[in-house]
């Protein structure tokens, strides 16, 4: 045999072994959002080992949750309200890790007269009707003495239109996620009224990541791998805040409004007892608020096993 035939023939052996390792390599398919507090997915990799991660981006925590339990995703990202909501209707999901905690703010207009969260009454303000966002905004408003259906307007408005909407004054204030408030401060039209959370009640919780029930059954040990890599890659991009916002930037929001956010915005996995109560205490408001008809077998949404597997093969414990 020729060296170019034997050259051919070695290329083609290994060409063959390199197809058949890769028909053998896990694929991890994750949903998630294109922002700075959910971008955990996109670095994956560096801490997957041998398995591959396809990241698709989403923009509807309803279509990425309906992509999970058709087959599509292995793992996605969602709001801890979507994923209580679908938990109460029976759907078989799972949350394994927290995704970000926080990136919450309620704006008013930079001229506005008001100082505090009482002073809002008889205002217009912009929310998104059963999202986190509501959930917070009528607790904010309770907790200042702000009857929410009888002191105030409050507006239906699309996140993306909230910062024109206030700039022309069609609303006093709106509530919204990271980077619409940073956004607001930096452009010049807006000022932060306040941070919605508080201790007693929901806290700073915001995302999780969901499974199906099918998938920890039957592949127990891909989930415990997708969770440490998630925990890995929160841990790092927390350690290093530069590249965790210039990466984000390349989603398009400018790196300065993401530095005016960055104390707004907390990258998060575990899931521990005060995770687990304001999960519940969660729920219970939105039943109150009419957001579902009765509360989800919480045992069966919260599987905190895969976090704290995750904690111990990490020497956190």
């Amino acid at each position: 045999m020729n060296k170019y035939l034997f050259s051919a023939f070695v290329f083609l052996l290994l060409s063959l072994f390199t197809g058949v390792q890769g028909l053998h390599a896990e694929t991890w398919r994750i949903g998630t959002w294109k922002t700075a507090q959910t971008i955990q997915p996109f670095f994956y990799e560096d801490f997957s080992g041998s398995a591959r991660v396809q990241v698709f981006p989403f923009t509807n925590p309803a279509d990425q949750r309906s992509a999970l339990l058709a087959g599509s995703l292995d793992m996605t990202g969602t709001t801890l309200v979507h994923a209580i909501a679908a938990a109460s209707r029976g759907e078989p999901v799972v949350l394994v890790a927290a995704l970000c905690n926080k990136s919450s703010a309620l704006v008013v207009h930079k001229d506005s007269q008001v100082q505090d969260v009482a002073g809002l009454k008889e205002m217009s303000i912009g929310y998104v009707p059963g999202t986190m966002h509501e959930v917070l905004l009528r607790e904010t408003l309770e907790q200042h003495g702000v009857d929410p259906e009888r002191d105030v307007n409050l507006r239906r408005v699309d996140f993306f239109d909230m910062g024109t909407a206030l700039a022309r004054g069609d609303i006093d204030a709106f509530l919204s996620g990271e980077p619409f408030p940073s956004l607001a401060v930096h452009q010049g039209y807006g000022r932060i009224l306040t941070y919605p959370y508080f201790d007693d009640s929901i806290g700073h919780i915001n995302a999780g990541l969901l499974v199906t029930s099918k998938t920890v059954k039957e592949r127990p040990e891909k989930v415990q791998s997708m969770v440490n890599a998630h925990m890995q890659a929160t841990e790092h991009l927390t350690r290093h805040k530069d590249q965790w916002l210039q990466a984000a930037g390349d989603f398009g929001t400018p790196i300065e409004v993401l530095q005016t956010a960055a104390d707004n915005m907390e990258l998060a996995w575990n899931m521990d007892e005060t995770f687990v109560r304001r999960v519940q205490k969660l729920g219970a408001r939105m039943q109150e608020l009419g957001m579902i008809d009765e509360q989800p077998d919480y045992e069966k949404l919260l599987n905190t096993s895969f976090v704290e597997n995750a904690r111990r093969q990490n020497g956190h414990e």
